[in-house]
């Protein structure tokens, strides 16, 4: 027990050593930031103090908090420093939720404001930035919070569970899985609008409506059409959401405006539809797939097996 007890005490000052050097770190870098940017860009008013706000989010409240976390763990007083991060951790959703916009805002600026334009470059000059850009250090808190993660972790590992601060960093592991969940959900949603947005600037015209609130993009690719009468197979790009699928082909090379695009041949609907695996109807590789609607029956194919396993697989758990 005793020489357990030794490898934790180790470990953990280990971990609270490099805890506390990465943290000064961080804060070097969020105090470029606040310095050189956020309280000069207040004092001169060189940008509108809602763009301001929209550009740095609660940035500045970030930097206070991992102060007063610094502070504690330089004393070596875990518990107070625990405590007070646990409840400025939402601060960091916050900031996620606000990271596309404020990326946004931020080239909208230096497109239109000519003095923001200068008045940038001039800072990123500085000996301090070591030549890095704006853009690279907005990110950092969303960095930082997964490195936290792991730290907390292994203190909570090498903590022993009869002790009091291994409750306080139980707690702060908790809330940290729940905060990083919470921003990769921002992150899945994002990517998901983009898709969405992809996918709709691909198709001709305005008919068929992909941005639909509550729709998941899921994947998509070519896929040989069967015809019921022996027809030649067609082949055709689908695109697979959480509600419909949607069929469509390329459109004419030679079109002058359209020749990158694809036109939408059918919109089938998912939940009233069934899907089959068909074996043996392909000699060597790939096979079928149908998919049951209402009113019509879509026979798929491709000659990848590991293709059609994956489109079986996606549109299984898609109508499902």
């Amino acid at each position: 027990v005793e020489d357990q007890r030794a490898r934790w005490e180790r470990k953990r000052s280990r971990t609270a050593k490099e805890l506390l050097e990465t943290e000064h770190k961080y804060l070097e870098q969020l105090d470029l930031v606040v310095t050189y940017f956020v309280t000069i860009l207040k004092a001169k008013g060189t940008l509108k103090p809602a763009v301001l706000e929209t550009i740095f989010g609660p940035l500045e409240s970030i930097y206070s908090a991992s102060h007063v976390l610094s502070f504690h763990l330089e004393r070596g007083n875990l518990g107070p420093g625990l405590e007070n991060f646990c409840q400025n951790l939402d601060l960091y959703g916050h900031y996620a939720e606000n990271l596309e916009q404020a990326n946004k805002t931020l080239k909208e600026q230096l497109r239109k404001n000519k003095s923001f334009r200068r008045f940038k470059k001039l800072q990123e000059t500085r000996p301090q930035f070591q030549g890095r850009k704006l853009e690279d250090l907005l990110p950092l808190p969303l960095q930082r919070l997964h490195q936290y993660k792991h730290f907390f972790r292994d203190l909570l590992e090498n903590t022993s569970p009869d002790s009091a601060e291994h409750q306080k960093l139980a707690k702060a592991v908790k809330l940290l899985s729940e905060v990083c969940q919470w921003i990769q959900g921002i992150i899945e949603k994002r990517e998901n609008s983009l898709h969405l947005l992809r996918v709709q600037k691909l198709l001709k015209g305005q008919k068929t409506q992909v941005l639909t609130p509550g729709r998941w993009y899921i994947r998509e690719g070519w896929l040989l059409v069967v015809p019921s009468k022996g027809e030649e197979l067609k082949r055709r790009m689908f695109f697979l959401f959480s509600d419909i699928l949607i069929a469509a082909k390329p459109c004419h090379p030679l079109h002058p405006l359209n020749s990158h695009k694809l036109a939408c041949q059918a919109v089938y609907p998912l939940h009233q539809c069934t899907v089959d695996k068909v074996f043996g109807h392909t000699q060597s590789q790939g096979g079928l797939l149908t998919l049951s609607f209402p009113h019509k029956t879509l026979l798929l194919m491709s000659s990848d097996q590991q293709d059609i396993d994956d489109w079986y697989r996606s549109l299984t758990a898609a109508v499902r």
